[in-house]
């Protein structure tokens, strides 16, 4: 339970206050917040309302979208806010072709060239940049980065100090090379962050509430943290599902579930 942390987003309609009272209660000393969230109860009063309870901030999600208007200023933003909320480390989702748009080079480049401009603001707030690749059917709407090998390369320029990587095992589970590039990104200390979610089928329409709580689909999770531990990460593991079914549990309820599917299915024995 150490490692434990419980992201926001695996119960989305729990309120702020009551998740935080019931991680305390759960012995749970990570959490993982989202932005919106965050926004809604205000940036300033979360970060208190969690430093005074005890809990450490694991993750912020997210910034990056760099195919939006305003990306830049957006994501400055979401650096500070992240800074604000004591995060170590700012989630970064690429974001899809540009509206009419097939050039995914191009749009790979340019995700490249806004992850350099956003680095001198990321180490003056001591924030590190963390690059999420998402499962290649995310990569025309959501994310055209679509591997950890095609994160770890838009990370190479940089210090692992501004810039690390995101080991989602919802997202890297189906790729062959997936054990190769995380004892890369180990040797290159770059891993920021490691979630851990279920792939379940069939997928929902819409595709984007496809995760299950670990144990309720047919990833290897225990090998997964097994590899991110090999290469000397000793950080947190947050349990992070988007499921509608999920969300219309009440919040303790799914807490009690992602603890014990964590327990069985991706702790240590």
């Amino acid at each position: 339970m150490a490692r434990f942390s419980f992201n926001q987003a695996t119960a989305k309609y729990w309120p702020m206050e009551d998740l935080v009272a019931g991680c305390v209660d759960a012995g749970v000393t990570g959490v993982g917040l989202w932005r919106e969230e965050a926004a809604a109860y205000g940036v300033e009063k979360t970060a208190s309302l969690v430093r005074d309870a005890g809990l450490a901030v694991t993750s912020l999600c997210r910034g990056g979208f760099f195919d939006a208007p305003g990306w830049f200023d957006e994501n400055r933003r979401a650096i500070d806010e992240a800074a604000t909320l004591g995060a170590p480390t700012l989630v970064l989702v690429s974001g899809g072709l540009p509206d009419g748009s097939r050039d995914l080079d191009a749009a790979r480049e340019h995700v490249a060239e806004a992850i350099g401009a956003l680095v001198p603001h990321a180490l003056d707030a001591g924030v590190q940049l963390a690059i999420e690749a998402l499962h290649p059917m995310f990569c025309s709407d959501r994310c055209v980065v679509a591997s950890l090998g095609q994160a770890l390369d838009l990370a190479s320029p940089y210090s692992p100090q501004a810039v690390g990587v995101v080991v989602d095992t919802y997202h890297l589970w189906w790729d062959d090379q997936v054990w190769t590039q995380i004892d890369r990104a180990g040797r290159e200390g770059r891993i920021a962050c490691f979630q851990a979610a279920d792939w379940i089928t069939p997928l929902p329409e819409g595709v984007l509430l496809g995760r299950g709580l670990p144990g309720e689909g047919c990833v290897q999770l225990r090998r997964f943290r097994e590899a991110v531990d090999a290469t000397g990460y000793t950080g947190p593991v947050e349990v992070e599902v988007f499921h509608a079914g999920l969300w219309s549990r009440p919040g303790r309820e799914v807490l009690e579930a992602s603890i014990a599917g964590y327990l069985e299915h991706v702790a240590e024995r």
